[in-house]
C-alpha cells in the first residue's frame, strides 16, 4: 500500500453509523491511516481528516450523516489550516458523487470495497482546491478489507468478516445493491486470522456476514458454516459470536455445531422481521411463520438455555392489524430475550419502495409502541431466570456514569454491571473474565458482585 507523504502527521477522526460490518470497516480505515503516519484524535473539531462511515439501511442514518457532515463547514479550522471530509460505507457506495447534493463539504467519497484507496484519495483532496470530490466506488477486482491493517477498538474482542454481500434481496433491503452479491473468504484465511488474534490476546471474536449461514456457498458449492465454527473453535479462541443469521439457511448441522462447541456462546440473533406469513412473502424472506417457529423449537431442543434475539419491522407496506397480531403472538411463542424493533423505512431502489400503503402513521406508531412494550416485558422476564445465579462476564470497561462500576457482557449477551472489587483497578480487570453473582435483574441489564478470581 502506498503511504502518501502528505498525510504524515495529519490528525484524523472516524465516526461510524450502522452495523457491525461498518464498525469493522472503520477499524480498517483507522489502521490504514495509522500506517500512513496519521494520528487518531477524539474530537472532530480538531481533526485534519474527518471520516464518516455510513449506513443506508434506514432513512434516519442518512439524516444523521447529512447533519453531522454538514456541521463540519462551521467547525473550527484545524491547526493545519485545512480539513478534508471523507464519506465511506454504504451511502458512499450508493450515491457516489451525488453525495455532494446533500453534503457540499464532502472532499472524498469511497465505496464499501475501496478502503485501500483512501490514502491516495485523501492526498489528492489535500492537494486540490476542494471544487470537486475524489471518488472511488469501484467494486470489481478488490480484495477483502481484512487484508488491511486494523486499529481495533478493543484489545480483547475482534470483528472477523467471513463474507461480504448478500444474495437474498429482501424487498425492503438496500444491502445487496451496495454490498454486492455473496463472496466468502476461504476457510483457511479466516482461521489464520483468528489464530493471529488469539496470539495477540483476543478472547472473543464475532464472525460477520450479511448471512453467515450461507458462508462458503460461492467457494465450495454448498454452505460450510458449521465446519467453520468448529475450526475457529480449534484455534483456542474462548468466545465465538456471529451475526447475521438468516432463518432460511440455518441448518441442523449448524445447530449441532453450536450445541457441541463450548466456545460458541449460547446466544443467537435470528431476524424474523414479521410474524405474518403473508408479510414475510411480501418481504421475500423465503420462510413462513410456521417454519420459523419450528426452527426455534429445534434450536431450543438442542440448546435449552439459548438466548434468542431478533429484528422486527413494524409498518411494512400493506401490514394489516391481523398481520401485526401474528407478529405479537410469534414474539410470545418464540420467547425472545431481546429484539431490535424498527418502523419500516422506505429505501429508494428497493421493490418495497413502490408498494402502496395507506396505513396511518399513528396506527403504525401504536403498533410499534405495543410491540416495544411486549419486548421489554419479555426481556425483563428472561433476566429474572438469572437472579441469584452466577454469570460469566467478559469485562469491557468502566461505566460512563460511574467509574467505580464495571461493565461487560455475559455468555448470553446480557449487559452486566458490577462494582469494582476492593483492591482492584479497572485497568487490571478490563479484558478479563469474571464470575458475577446476580443480585438485581432489570429489563436491559443485570447487576451483581464478583465472586472468585478473574481469569
Amino acid at each position: 500500500m502506498r503511504h502518501p507523504a502528505e498525510l504524515v502527521g495529519k490528525t484524523y477522526y472516524v465516526r461510524t453509523f450502522g452495523c457491525q460490518m461498518n464498525l469493522h470497516d472503520s477499524e480498517r480505515v483507522a489502521g490504514v491511516l495509522d500506517e500512513c503516519g496519521c494520528i487518531c484524535v477524539d474530537d472532530p473539531d480538531g481533526a485534519d481528516i474527518v471520516v464518516f462511515m455510513t449506513c443506508c439501511v434506514r432513512e434516519k442514518a442518512d439524516q444523521h450523516l447529512y447533519g453531522q457532515a454538514s456541521a463540519m463547514v462551521s467547525a473550527p479550522t484545524p491547526p493545519s489550516g485545512r480539513r478534508v471530509v471523507a464519506i465511506g460505507g454504504c451511502i458512499a457506495q450508493r450515491d457516489g458523487e451525488r453525495i455532494r447534493e446533500h453534503v457540499a463539504c464532502a472532499d472524498v467519497v469511497f465505496g464499501t470495497s475501496a478502503i485501500a484507496s483512501l490514502p491516495d484519495l485523501l492526498a489528492e483532496a489535500f492537494a486540490g482546491d476542494g471544487s470537486h470530490a475524489e471518488v472511488d466506488t469501484v467494486e470489481e477486482g478488490r480484495s477483502f478489507s481484512t487484508e488491511l491493517p486494523s486499529h481495533r477498538e478493543s484489545a480483547f474482542h475482534a470483528w472477523v468478516p467471513i463474507m461480504t454481500g448478500c444474495n437474498n434481496f429482501c424487498t425492503y433491503c438496500i444491502v445487496p445493491y451496495v454490498r454486492g452479491r455473496e463472496k466468502s473468504r476461504t476457510m483457511e484465511s479466516v482461521v489464520a486470522e483468528v489464530e493471529r488474534l488469539v496470539a495477540d490476546g483476543v478472547r472473543e471474536v464475532t464472525l460477520l456476514g450479511q448471512n453467515v449461514n450461507s458462508y462458503g456457498r460461492n467457494l465450495y458449492g454448498e454452505p460450510r458454516f458449521a465446519e467453520l465454527l468448529r475450526r475457529v473453535a480449534d484455534t483456542g479462541i474462548e468466545r465465538i459470536r456471529f451475526t447475521s443469521s438468516n432463518p432460511k439457511d440455518l441448518s441442523d448441522e449448524t445447530i449441532r455445531a453450536m450445541a457441541e462447541t463450548p466456545a460458541v456462546m449460547p446466544h443467537l440473533h435470528l431476524a424474523v422481521q414479521s410474524g405474518s406469513t403473508r408479510v414475510l412473502k411480501a418481504m421475500n424472506r423465503s420462510y413462513t411463520r410456521e417454519e420459523y417457529l419450528d426452527l426455534v423449537a429445534r434450536l431450543r431442543a438442542a440448546m435449552p438455555d439459548l438466548a434468542l434475539s431478533t429484528d422486527i419491522i413494524v409498518g411494512f407496506p400493506g401490514e394489516t392489524e391481523e398481520d401485526f397480531q401474528d407478529t405479537l403472538s410469534l414474539v410470545r411463542e418464540a420467547g425472545f430475550s431481546s429484539a431490535f424493533t424498527f418502523i419500516y423505512s422506505r429505501r429508494p431502489g428497493t421493490p418495497a419502495a413502490d408498494m402502496p400503503d395507506d396505513t396511518p402513521r399513528e396506527v403504525i406508531q401504536r403498533r410499534f409502541d405495543q410491540l416495544a412494550d411486549l419486548v421489554a416485558e419479555q426481556a425483563h422476564e428472561a433476566n429474572q431466570a438469572f437472579l441469584g445465579g452466577l454469570v460469566s462476564v467478559l469485562v469491557e470497561g468502566a461505566s460512563k456514569r460511574d467509574d467505580t462500576v464495571l461493565v461487560g457482557h455475559s455468555e448470553h449477551n446480557q449487559t452486566v454491571h458490577f462494582s469494582l472489587p476492593e483492591g482492584r483497578s479497572a485497568e487490571d480487570l478490563v479484558g478479563s473474565i469474571v464470575d458475577v453473582r446476580v443480585e438485581e435483574a432489570r429489563t436491559w441489564y443485570l447487576r451483581g458482585t464478583v465472586e472468585g478470581e478473574p481469569r
